[in-house]
């Protein structure tokens, strides 16, 4: 490197697995092999401990990723970092909220937004900055001109998942192996199409293999996927399952991770209705150790769902959940409450579905709408828990059947609907 730089990551809880995946691309690349790398996880350590790091070297890069409810407390941190260190660091950021909302990312004080996708970019960034160029040539990032006017140097291409590793090897930052990226759903209250595209891409199996190799090197135990729905690996389209390459997948994995434990269809992804079939469950059964899937149904309304573009019916939800029971695994149903345009027999009919599958034997888990920018909901009124809904939620809490944040993302997501609404945080 020419310079004296140093990276600094705000590494908290949410943007861990992120940010391991981002650091695995700078180790690619041997350009980075001297660059000193700060991983700070609490706020308050990022704040008094920044000046030290400061003083050590010629330029900081500071790193701060979000997404929309974490956008409060994000803000008073780039305040208080900006009122402490003026321009001292070079603040950047990226993630769901600052590519969705770039602009009032920007005006609450960060100098570049990475937009999507971020390995390639923040390689190609590091070493503009590093090498004293402008970095208003770099695809994928917007910034504010001199005269604070917005401007975006446009999308990058998609990324070749297996060129870069799921985490971070020589800095030793592990967790999840995210196995496939994008979807072709385009579900109107989520983010990830928007984020990654709506075509799918698979990392390898081999390339997969080659990463739990090294996990088993270091005696980890537990292995989990990311996806966005966790059976559509190898599939061309997303929509069409390739039962083979699951199975080999699943396999080869379980051949190498013999000792330890292999998670899918489970936290931190979950599964389609439509992709819940003897076969996908047969596999989890052979291969994998968790004992439940995640379900998305969403809405037990046909209208609703459609409404959202799921592409899934309320049959396939029942369909999917009794199958799961069936085979012996636990079934966590996923709802969201409040979503846009739901009126009264909506609300009646999601009730009837969530009472007809408690009594099957399912879990809820549950979640209140919350509008996200570049998504088609983004505009929407903020989701509310309709008292038939809550008087639910109270009768499934004293059963233990029912789980999630509904209460603390009803709060959020009419804060977040105030701030589209009047720009002002």
């Amino acid at each position: 490197m020419e310079k004296n730089i140093a990276l600094v990551l705000y590494y908290n809880k949410q943007t861990r697995f992120s940010f391991n995946a981002l650091v695995g691309a700078l180790e690619t690349d041997e350009y980075f092999d001297n660059l000193p790398i700060y991983f700070i996880s609490r706020e308050n350590e990022l704040i008094s401990g920044l000046g030290t790091i400061i003083n050590k070297h010629e330029e900081v890069i500071v790193g701060i990723s979000f997404c929309t409810p974490q956008l409060w407390e994000t803000y008073r941190l780039i305040r208080d970092l900006r009122e402490k260190y003026k321009n001292k660091p070079l603040f950047i950021t990226g993630g769901p909220h600052p590519t969705g909302d770039p602009i009032g990312t920007l005006r609450m004080g960060f100098d570049v937004v990475i937009r999507g996708e971020g390995e390639e970019t923040l390689i190609e960034l590091l070493k503009k900055i590093d090498n004293n160029e402008t970095y208003s040539t770099v695809k994928g990032i917007a910034f504010l001109d001199d005269e604070g006017e917005y401007c975006y140097t446009g999308r990058r291409p998609p990324i070749d998942l297996d060129r870069y590793p799921p985490f971070a090897v020589k800095h030793n930052r592990f967790g999840y192996i995210e196995i496939t990226r994008g979807c072709p759903y385009f579900c109107y209250f989520c983010q990830t199409p928007y984020l990654f595209g709506g075509q799918i891409r698979h990392r390898s199996i081999e390339v997969i293999c080659k990463y739990v190799q090294i996990m088993k090197n270091r005696n980890l135990t537990f292995l989990r996927f990311i996806a966005p729905s966790a059976f559509s690996y190898g599939s061309l389209d997303g929509k069409k399952l390739n039962i083979s390459r699951l199975e080999r997948l699943l396999s080869d994995v379980s051949e190498i991770f013999d000792s330890g434990k292999v998670f899918l269809g489970s936290f931190p992804s979950e599964v389609r209705p439509k992709h819940v079939t003897e076969e996908t469950i047969d596999l989890v059964l052979k291969y994998a150790h968790n004992d439940n899937l995640i379900i998305g149904a969403q809405s037990g309304s046909q209208r609703v769902l459609d409404l959202c573009h799921r592409g899934h019916t309320v049959e396939d939800v029942y369909n999917s959940v009794e199958l799961t029971l069936k085979k012996g695994l636990n079934a966590n149903v996923d709802f969201v409450f409040g979503l846009p345009e739901e009126n009264e027999e909506d609300i009646e009919l999601t009730i009837k579905v969530m009472s007809d599958l408690v009594k099957m034997g399912a879990r809820i888990h549950a979640h209140t709408f919350m509008p996200l920018p570049s998504t088609p909901f983004k505009n929407a009124p903020a989701g509310k828990i309709d008292k038939n809904i809550r008087k639910m939620i109270k009768k499934l809490i004293s059963k233990d059947i029912i789980y999630g944040n509904w209460r603390e993302q009803e709060k959020v997501a009419e804060k977040i609907a105030t701030y589209f609404k009047t720009g002002k945080l």
